[in-house]
């Protein structure tokens, strides 16, 4: 997908009311299929001001939305899922012309999506609500509760490659915790959250629960200044950055979910087709523009040889293009190809080998699916995020050995494990923010688990409960009952009363040095868990 900035300009008078209606104008940028170059949609390049007047019209929203409650919310968002369920078709078609993607893998992030929708708004009562909580010992005589209240207004800054499921992973569940929101989606599919507004203007069209701002990069750097009481950002680890830095001149606090570089471990006792397959569709899916994806395999030496032979053989059913047989659409954005092109003769230019495709799979809008082998662990095919259908296979002494590669890489978000006993063992070894065994992302589509991950992949969560709270603050709360046996806060406290708290802790917490000691350990084996 790639965009067109128009020299002409339209009519735009609410842009300024002060305006002449004649000569008011915003600048508009074009949609283009990535796979055709045909012109998708027109859209208007918003401005600060524009940001700053959906931000306020959000403001203006938010207290009616949060006054509904978890069960009027809930109402509201059913509704809304009934119209994106009835018009699936239609969205299918949209994202499809806007990123290329088969409809087949549309529908399916969309059906995701859906289902992240239904849960959320299904669960904030019972994960947001006020819950009472023990107060201890020392003012057993308080009543304390904690419970999770809305922030207000989250704005949303989406990505391309997953234009429903991955923005409304922040959308559905800032919504259902009971703020409104802002979306800025990429210019490259600015048609798909048009869309996703216009639908659940369908719901409650005289509320501004869900707004739209498109446009470039600087966009997206007036929704971080406008006011908004948090950013939720999906994409690169280097823009990521930058938002952090523009939120950090208003300390507007940010969920960042960046890129990846995950990894596949496959034991000498996995099931090979099985773990091919799977290896198969989490690095080429999607043409391979996929965060959580697979982009390296660690196999066990002994069964190394016969895993390449049967991931060769699955690469070699899958092709990109746009006839009824491809698997695969383009490249969306027309960037990202030399990324590929650069990372695939780099790892030929330094020792590696394709098994599959290589320099020449890369073309002017598609990669055919490609597998690399003896790659140097120091080149950017290893080191450096392609998101393209390529990927990378190295053999290993051993699953220690897989773990210690996986864990050197500076990105920590997903990971996969093909084996038959030692799954939940390396899963806890992995520093990875998710993991799935004997299958591939599919930690992502559990609408109960939170999706993120660590170091270069970001931090903060999106999805399940910590989603939830994600979009929300704590608000603890403290009633008195009755009147203190032992009343510590006051000036009028005795030394009598001093001397009965430090009996009390003693008796208490006194005895911890008579437990047990515990077994040691050899230095190696505590260096080891840690590395894990």
């Amino acid at each position: 997908m790639t965009t067109r900035t128009s020299d002409q300009t339209t009519p735009d008078p609410a842009a300024d009311p002060t305006t002449d209606p004649a000569t008011a104008s915003v600048k508009t940028f074009e949609s283009i299929n990535p796979a055709t170059g045909d012109v998708v949609g027109t859209h208007p390049v918003h401005g600060e001001a524009d940001v700053h007047a959906a931000v306020e019209r959000a403001r203006a929203t938010a207290d009616w939305w949060a006054g509904l409650g978890f069960d009027g919310r809930q109402e509201v968002l059913t509704q809304w899922r009934g119209v994106i369920t009835r018009r699936l078709a239609q969205l299918c078609d949209v994202v499809h012309q806007e990123t290329g993607k088969p409809h087949g893998d549309a529908q399916l992030e969309c059906a995701l999506a859906i289902d992240h929708l239904a849960w959320a708004g299904s669960h904030a009562a019972k994960v947001l609500g006020r819950k009472r909580v023990s107060p201890g010992l020392l003012l057993a005589n308080q009543a304390a509760s904690v419970e999770y209240l809305p922030l207000g207004v989250v704005g949303v800054i989406g990505p391309w490659n997953y234009p429903v499921f991955t923005p409304m992973g922040s959308i559905a569940y800032a919504l259902a915790a009971g703020n409104t929101v802002v979306f800025k989606p990429s210019e490259l599919t600015p048609g798909v959250g048009t869309w996703l507004a216009d639908s659940l203007r369908e719901v409650v069209g005289d509320h501004d629960l869900l707004q739209v701002v498109t446009g470039y990069g600087e966009t997206g750097a007036a929704l971080c200044r406008a006011g908004v009481d948090k950013i939720a950002f999906t994409g690169s680890t280097a823009t990521g950055k930058r938002v952090m830095a523009t939120c950090a001149e208003t300390l507007t606090p940010v969920v960042i979910e960046a890129g990846g570089k995950d990894a596949l471990l496959v034991d000498e006792d996995a099931d090979l087709d099985a773990a091919a397959d799977a290896a198969a569709w989490g690095a080429f899916a999607n043409a391979g523009q996929t965060c959580a994806g697979v982009e390296r395999v660690y196999v066990h030496e002994r069964v190394h040889d016969r895993f390449v032979d049967l991931l060769a053989a699955k690469a070699r059913t899958v092709h990109a293009g746009v006839d009824v047989d491809a698997k695969i659409g383009p490249m969306t954005m027309p960037g990202q190809l030399d990324v590929v092109r650069r990372h695939v003769a780099d790892a030929l230019a330094r020792g590696g080998r394709a098994v599959v495709g290589g320099n020449e799979a890369v073309g002017d809008r598609f990669v055919q699916p490609t597998v690399l082998v003896e790659v140097p662990e120091d080149s950017e095919a290893v080191t450096e995020e392609t998101f393209g259908p390529t990927v990378t296979v190295r053999r290993v002494r051993d699953m220690d050995e897989a773990v210690e590669l996986t864990n050197a890489g500076k990105y920590g978000l997903g990971s996969a494990i093909f084996t038959a006993k030692r799954g939940d063992d390396l899963a806890r070894r992995l520093r990875t923010g998710m993991t799935s065994i004997n299958s591939v992302i599919s930690f992502a589509g559990v609408p109960t688990l939170p999706f993120g991950g660590v170091g270069d992949s970001g931090f903060g969560r999106i999805h399940g409960p910590d989603g939830l709270r994600e979009f929300t603050f704590a608000k603890a709360v403290t009633r008195q009952r009755f009147k203190a046996p032992l009343n510590l806060t006051t000036f009028d406290r005795t030394p009598e009363q001093d001397t009965m708290v430090a009996t009390l802790l003693l008796a208490l917490h006194g005895r911890a040095s008579q437990l047990p000691k515990l077994p040691r350990r050899p230095l190696e084996t505590i260096r080891g868990r840690r590395r894990g």
